[in-house]
């Protein structure tokens, strides 16, 4: 077998590390795969059938409406771990959106799929510093209840990579770049050794998640383009056709200028 025969197709392993369930093994995979990006092969013009199920996820955390998911205050330890293992959700998850958007798609250039495949290895990365994190302070994934709501617009989104970009990285992961500061001056204030470990974290994952909003708009400017639509206007229609989250400040102006919103972008913020 010659080694052109013997690498693996991101997007079908794409797929399956979706479909794991374990989340360790999930990293594993993501890992695997981004180490052989530069001799993947990518069935870009495959249809790939979606299975049932997906994502692929693990017995635990028990997984709760938003609206069930107690809150403590991060003051207390129980209430810091708590605060994390929810962090700690949201990347796990970003591991399945980013693998979604990697496999589903055809006819994307090869550069779509790799990016994609190297965003899902950053919120590997970024779960595997959150998890290890929450066992250093006698706790793991899996302890608290989680919310159910951060598949909701990747099954939404499934039928058109143009409403994917635009609702997903560019709006739902742009939410991230707004929070994370406030979140971190919360956990200054906390100062425990735990709190302050997580804010080193975030300012990994606010670094990271800059440049993974700034690869969705890459993308969705790329498809206006193809379509011949406009950015600003398209967003909004979409934005309602598929009833996004409302956008409320305080925006981060200056993380999304670096992953590229445009002034008239911007502008638009909380209209």
């Amino acid at each position: 077998m010659t080694a052109t025969q013997a690498s693996p197709e991101l997007r079908q392993g794409a797929l399956q590390a979706l479909m794991a369930h374990d989340p360790q093994q999930k990293v594993l995979l993501v890992q695997s795969l981004r180490a052989q990006a530069a001799t993947l092969l990518i069935a870009e013009q495959d249809r790939l059938e979606a299975p049932p199920s997906l994502p692929g996820c693990p017995d635990r955390p028990e997984l709760r409406s938003h609206l069930d998911v107690p809150k403590r205050s991060p003051f207390t330890p129980q209430g810091l771990a708590t605060l994390l293992h929810a962090v700690t959700h949201i990347e796990f998850n970003a591991i399945n959106l980013a693998l979604d958007a990697a496999w589903r798609f055809e006819g994307m250039p090869r550069a779509y799929y790799l990016d994609w495949l190297q965003v899902a290895a950053e919120e590997a990365h970024h779960f595997s510093l959150l998890r290890a994190h929450l066992q250093a302070m006698g706790y793991d994934y899996g302890d608290f209840p989680a919310h159910t709501g951060l598949w909701d617009m990747t099954e939404k989104t499934a039928g058109d990579v143009l409403a994917r970009m635009a609702l997903v990285p560019r709006t739902l992961e742009a939410r991230g770049l707004d929070a994370t500061p406030a979140m971190q001056a919360k956990l200054r204030k906390v100062g425990s050794p735990g709190a302050l470990g997580a804010v080193a974290i975030l300012d990994i994952i606010l670094h990271d998640e800059i440049g993974h909003v700034a690869i969705g708009n890459h993308w969705y400017r790329h498809l206006c383009s193809e379509r011949g639509l406009d950015p600003v206007a398209t967003y909004a229609e979409l934005a309602a056709r598929y009833e996004a989250p409302a956008l409320r400040g305080p925006f981060n102006l200056d993380a999304r200028r670096a992953a590229g919103f445009d002034e008239a972008e911007l502008a638009q913020l909380g209209r």
